[in-house]
């Protein structure tokens, strides 16, 4: 089957057909480093990590390119309001963005440009513009420059709306405009702003727009055709909508899909800053390991909105410790589980099928209640082979326990399993002895004691068997 991708361009779910062949271009806008990054701002991250490990795992060679916006109106007011450089909130909210990432084993990018290092890029894309008359600087002095919305004919195709139905453009003084709906390129330096904000350009000092910013980096990076471009879903208009008309204004063709991953909401709203209902990630990773909140973004099919709640969050949570108990009681029977080196047939049609994560997490649960079955027949090589197949799958969903990135609480600490492993053995022992002797008080305040510590007991044809829980 070949890898299918719903292109938001078109509306339809499109064979995934490369610029080059073997090869695949893939931009996503990356976040606004404004402040303390939260679960809905991971989970593009976590959703486009899948898509090019799947890439990658399909035979491609992937240039990824995740950027990062580090200077606009938004970093300059938090970081006045807060009495500290706009530099170094960005700076310091990019670092925090960074541990996000890899508390929840998002894979570095092939590389991560950052707005403020690609300005000269932005003035020649502009410059551009203005020489082939979609743009113009504003008549009133400001150094602003705009793009002319109506001298683009086809702007408004990715989001199919017609100028005359589109509301006018937020991001700049609307005075010096032609039409309310231009949106700015470049934006003249203002005397309440610091003067390290902005950079030269032909049009006196000041800072790129927002927009201009991914079509420069995107262009620097992946060429003028790339094959997908990807974001939220709330960026399709007005920032995804302008990215491409400017881009294909200057003779870009720009990107050939276009994927959009959908929101985390709380009480049926975004979960944004200006709700209050944000969860930042180092509160949410005291509740549950960061790789069980992958496993709960992944489960979801990217495109499907969440309703995010902790509830839904536990539950996944121990849906990933019993994928875990089955490599565990295999490894137990036999020694480490090595990843098989062929995917199910299932799995690779639900991954092919526009990243259909929640079928392909159905082929995995399937996976572990057979393995567990052959455990308790006995099958302890049939169980093996299964379990081989669960750590490709999970390896594939970046969720592979034994990944050193998920570190020592992922259970990767074989010198404190050992520990734990004879201090349970020696509770085990006593447990015996006590139903032995018909002891039943005594064997079931042993496994209470056990339970009360976060240790499950299950009682099999090989003996008591002991695995982790949440006793939190």
């Amino acid at each position: 089957m070949t890898l299918r991708l719903y292109d938001t361009a078109t509306r339809e779910v499109r064979d995934f057909v490369p610029l080059v062949e073997s090869r695949a271009g893939l931009y996503l806008c990356g976040l606004t480093v404004q402040s303390e990054p939260h679960v809905g701002h991971v989970r593009s991250g976590v959703n486009f990590d899948v898509l090019q490990r799947w890439l990658r795992h399909s035979g491609y060679d992937v240039t990824f390119i995740r950027n990062v916006t580090d200077i606009d109106d938004k970093i300059l007011t938090k970081a006045a309001d807060q009495g500290r450089p706009w530099f170094n909130l960005a700076y310091a909210m990019h670092r925090e963005l960074d541990r996000a990432y890899a508390a929840l084993n998002v894979a570095p990018p092939t590389y991560e440009p950052a707005a403020t290092g690609h300005v000269p890029e932005m003035v020649e894309l502009i410059g551009a513009l203005v020489e082939r008359g979609h743009a113009y600087a504003a008549a009133d002095g400001s150094g602003d420059v705009y793009f002319d919305v109506r001298s683009w004919p086809s702007y408004g195709e990715l989001t199919r709306q017609g100028i005359d139905d589109m509301e006018a453009a937020e991001d700049a003084d609307p005075r010096g405009k032609r039409d309310p709906r231009d949106f700015a390129l470049w934006k003249g330096r203002k005397t309440t702003e610091p003067e390290t904000a902005s950079w030269p350009s032909p049009w006196g000092r000041g800072r790129p727009g927002w927009h201009i910013e991914c079509s420069a980096m995107a262009g620097k990076y992946l060429g003028p055709a790339f094959d997908i471009h990807g974001g939220g879903v709330d960026l399709r208009f007005p920032h995804h909508e302008n990215e491409q008309a400017q881009s294909r204004a200057a003779g870009h063709a720009f990107a050939s899909y276009w994927l959009h991953n959908a929101w985390i909401t709380t009480a049926g709203e975004k979960m944004s800053k200006s709700l209050g209902n944000t969860l930042s990630i180092p509160s949410v990773l005291q509740r549950v390991r960061g790789v069980e909140l992958r496993f709960y973004l992944v489960a979801a099919h990217y495109r499907s909105h969440v309703e995010f709640s902790f509830e839904a969050l536990d539950e996944a949570a121990q849906g990933f410790r019993r994928i875990e108990g089955l490599l565990d009681r295999v490894a137990a029977a036999g020694g480490p589980v090595e990843p098989a080196d062929a995917l199910p047939a299932a799995f690779v049609a639900a991954m092919d099928d526009d990243l259909g994560t929640p079928a392909a997490v159905a082929v995995l649960y399937d996976a572990v209640r057979e393995g567990n079955r052959l455990l308790a027949a006995g099958d302890h090589a049939g169980a093996r082979e299964l379990a081989g197949g669960v750590r490709a799958m999970l390896g594939v969903l970046g969720l592979d326990p034994a990944d050193p990135a998920w570190g020592p609480a992922a259970g990767a600490d074989d010198q404190l399993t050992h520990a734990v492993d004879v201090l349970v053995a020696g509770l085990l022992e006593q447990r015996d002895a006590a139903r032995a002797a018909k002891d039943w008080p005594t064997a079931d305040a042993l496994r209470d004691r056990l339970k009360d510590a976060g240790i499950a007991i299950e009682d099999t044809p090989d003996g008591p068997k002991w695995s982790l829980t949440d006793a939190r």
